[in-house]
């Protein structure tokens, strides 16, 4: 393909970046485009399958402590996120359950909740809401020390490492 005929499915603010890198080569800047987009593919899938693999282990831990249907009567009234401190978590519950309509399985509910969710069990007024042992998904976790903590506060930081993540990727095209 033609770059300009590239650059005009792709945008020229968007391909610009790209030019820039590869020295105003036009096919260079193609390339990197493409492997970019490899990159991204690759980053994708071991970010779904992390994402896949902690909402499994939360919910499995969940289930044995709080019955099947724990996460729709964790956000129904008086239910352990029916409070102002986890009101985010509730709404999002609640949300994936009105959006099933009439379809709601546990299993349903799980596949609707987003990654922000599951992170979000980890913060303060959740983990501790929830019992304070969500920790024990991760039975290989390192012990905690006077100078770093593995505790439930470390874990939410996951979203950090994600953000860097995408940072890495968005600025990949620089380091070829």
């Amino acid at each position: 393909m033609r770059y300009q005929n590239f650059e005009n499915i792709m945008s020229a603010p968007r391909m610009n970046r790209y030019l820039i890198a590869a020295g105003n080569d036009t096919r260079k800047a193609m390339l990197l485009y493409r492997k970019n987009l490899q990159l991204s593919q690759e980053l994708f899938i071991v970010i779904s399958c992390f994402e896949v693999a902690l909402r499994n282990a939360i919910d499995t831990h969940y289930k044995t402590i709080l019955g099947n249907h724990w996460l729709r009567d964790a956000g129904v009234r008086g239910g352990i996120f029916d409070n102002r401190n986890c009101r985010g978590s509730k709404d999002a519950i609640n949300g994936g359950v009105a959006s099933l309509g009439g379809q709601y399985s546990p299993d349903k509910l799980l596949a609707e909740m987003r990654f922000g969710f599951w992170r979000y069990l980890f913060a303060n007024h959740q983990y501790r809401m929830a019992g304070r042992n969500l920790l024990r998904i991760f039975p290989a976790k390192p012990r905690s020390t006077p100078s770093i903590q593995y505790n439930q506060t470390y874990i939410s930081d996951i979203h950090e490492l994600l953000k860097l993540i995408f940072l890495i990727n968005k600025f990949f095209v620089y380091c070829i």
